[in-house]
């Protein structure tokens, strides 16, 4: 049987992506959960951003290590690969200074959180970031930062799980000004006309404009 998995933004959901999450065999969700009240249940992954603001806020925080999704989680998915980011660091500080804090890594805070609650934990490849960039290239994106924690998950469950059905929800391709949303809408737009994903039902407005959104 093909597994499903469902990966879950933090746009509005809708039934129909409730009931999809639901069902799923395995369910990926981001950051603060903050879809997670309307989609209440399984949640098999929480994607991080370990680097900035989100990585330092996160990885400091009872209320998100007690989040129920959190809780719920058997793996925690970094999406930022140090290296890389310590590499951007200083290109970084010279074509947006007020990012002085973007490349500022918290991928150990997660590791020991990781250990400390018997949960797995992954930090998505700087290689997968890269083909990412390379995809988004053919839609002539305007500049950008980084692509969205989204994009790099999708990237990361098409890598771990080749064969399974994969569904989003609660992805409108909205938020931080510096990723580079339009390109993105395209590139899972080609991926739904080629059958390797899903795209369930949207609502209008994204509940998170972060730097992870």
């Amino acid at each position: 049987m093909t597994r499903k998995i469902v990966i879950v933004g933090n746009g509005e959901i809708g039934k129909e992506g409730a009931a999809a999450i639901a069902a799923a065999d395995f369910v990926i969700r981001f950051n603060e959960c903050r879809s997670y009240a309307a989609s209440p249940g399984r949640t098999d992954v929480v994607a991080v951003c370990n680097t900035g603001r989100p990585g330092k806020a996160m990885s400091g925080s009872d209320a998100w290590r007690n989040h129920r999704a959190v809780i719920e989680a058997s793996e925690i998915w970094s999406v930022r690969d140090p290296e890389k980011f310590a590499a951007f660091k200083a290109p970084l500080a010279v074509s947006h200074p007020d990012l002085d804090d973007f490349c500022d890594d918290y991928t150990s805070r997660f590791n020991v959180f990781c250990e400390d609650a018997g949960k797995r934990h992954v930090v998505v490849q700087k290689s997968i970031h890269e083909a990412v960039e390379a995809e988004l290239a053919a839609f002539n994106p305007a500049p950008y930062v980084v692509p969205s924690s989204g994009m790099i998950v999708i990237a990361e469950t098409f890598r771990q799980f080749p064969d399974a059905d994969i569904l989003l929800s609660g992805f409108n391709h909205t938020g931080w000004e510096w990723h580079p949303f339009a390109a993105e809408r395209q590139l899972v737009d080609s991926y739904v006309a080629a059958g390797r994903i899903t795209r369930l039902p949207r609502a209008n407005a994204s509940l998170s404009s972060s730097q992870g959104a």
